[in-house]
């Protein structure tokens, strides 16, 4: 029996886990969200710095009065905060600030190489749309597979490395699956890449809120080379996100977004850029959204990043191994014995029951928020679901609501063991009343 106690002990951290929301009968009850992989409530912390800090809120760089010197500094001191966090090295690594992890890539995707003719992206199979779409449209682009389960096949990985004989020029990764939670052996995979001359990046999205991080120095053979995140899914949602890289990637050529701030100099016949990161930050900065971040990195800091993944690893365990009790419920990439690490989701399915109609149950009868349908992975899913190319194109044809998916629970550091049992409890009523829900919510 896995034992977790049943109030978390960082429950007090977070801003409106007592909002009551409407159910189905027009009653009301205490919000229970296990859609953290989509985005987290905010720190109470951040909230207060947001407010504090507001009373000082200036734009940054050249300005001159006191409040925009006060914004520029903690905004340019914010950086050795980021790298301190993840690791990196800000001698050589320019930290970038965008709007979220799907920029950050984005970006990386413009800047990585001038040499698209004669170069090789490697993703995978088991990607998030952010980190596969902006490769496929500008480069050669081939993915890793994956075993039965959904997880990643390294042997794949070096198979094509040596395929591509020196071409490959990144190797690009999540660090832990949206869709599935397994954790990438990243640094192993860092590892290969430079035997063969490639680079990697690593979508940190699900990854960095959860694991502790750590890019590693350059020298290393398991040096992180780029690393994408974002603060929304680390209990700071106010629209930043990072991109940490080599300042030689971001030195030479023209940035994706030019204007304001990005320049050196400008002339008619001249323009000569600024140094990364200021080349890649154009137009006023998110100066709120970059405080919010910092906030949550010193919080997280202070609680411990192991605390929590332990935590959130039992909130797993616990919460499969009962799952596992109910007839009736498919867990998807589920090997228990195997020991597989992950971070906290859980993929799912009712029988008979349409992932958005289980759904729709969850959160009219409980008001359990959760996430149904591919995740922006539809390719990762179509493979767990052992879809057909034929089945793919006729699913396409029909509403997102009706195409094949499933139920995404994905836990935070706050969730707790009586929301568990909430949930678990409406689960064996749905399973023993299936006809009912599917009549009452269709």
């Amino acid at each position: 029996m896995i034992y977790i106690p049943d109030q978390s002990p960082y429950r007090y951290f977070i801003k409106g886990l007592t909002t009551k929301v409407p159910l189905h009968n027009e009653s009301f009850a205490t919000a229970i969200n296990f859609d953290n992989s989509a985005t987290t409530p905010p720190f109470i912390s951040v909230m207060d710095s947001i407010m504090s800090f507001s009373s000082w809120y200036s734009s940054i760089h050249r300005g001159t009065g006191y409040k925009s010197q006060l914004s520029s500094k903690i905004y340019e001191d914010s950086r050795k905060i980021v790298a301190d966090f993840v690791g990196a090295d800000l001698e050589k690594d320019a930290i970038i600030y965008v709007k979220n992890a799907t920029e950050a890539i984005n970006k990386l995707s413009y800047r990585l190489t001038d040499d698209k003719e004669d170069c090789v992206i490697l993703s995978t199979w088991m990607e998030h749309h952010s980190n596969d779409l902006p490769w496929r449209f500008k480069y050669k682009t081939d993915y890793v597979e994956i075993d039965e389960y959904g997880r990643l096949l390294i042997d794949d990985l070096e198979k094509k490395l040596k395929q591509y004989n020196g071409k490959v020029k990144l190797v690009t990764v999540t660090g832990a699956s949206n869709v599935t939670g397994y954790i990438n052996p990243i640094y192993k995979i860092a590892s290969l890449a430079h035997k063969y001359g490639a680079k990697i990046l690593v979508d940190g999205a699900q990854f960095v809120p959860h694991c502790p991080m750590d890019m590693k120095p350059h020298y290393s053979k398991e040096h992180i080379d780029y690393l994408a995140f974002s603060a929304h899914k680390m209990y700071a949602p106010f629209g930043t996100g990072v991109l940490i890289g080599p300042k030689s990637t971001f030195q030479k050529g023209i940035p994706d977004y030019c204007g304001g701030g990005t320049i050196n100099s400008v002339s008619r016949d001249l323009v000569l850029w600024a140094n990364p990161p200021e080349k890649d930050e154009a137009g006023t900065p998110n100066v709120m959204g970059v405080q919010a971040l910092v906030t949550a990195i010193k919080t997280i800091n202070e609680l411990g990043m192991k605390n929590i993944e332990n935590y959130e690893t039992y909130l797993l365990k616990y919460t499969t191994q009962e799952m596992e009790k109910i007839p009736g419920i498919k867990l998807y990439a589920h090997e228990m014995n195997r020991n597989t690490p992950r971070v906290a989701i859980i993929p799912f399915n009712i029988e008979g029951i349409h992932h958005s109609i289980t759904a729709k149950i969850l959160s009219g009868e409980k008001a359990i928020a959760v996430r149904n349908g591919c995740f922006c992975a539809q390719p990762y899913l179509q493979r767990l679901l052992n879809l057909s190319k034929d089945s793919i194109r006729e699913y396409s044809k029909e509403p997102i609501s009706k195409r094949p998916g499933v139920v995404r629970l994905s836990f935070g550091m706050y969730n707790n063991y009586k929301e568990i049992q909430v949930l678990l409890s409406l689960l064996k009523n749905i399973v023993k009343n299936k006809e009912y829900y599917i009549k009452k919510y269709s």
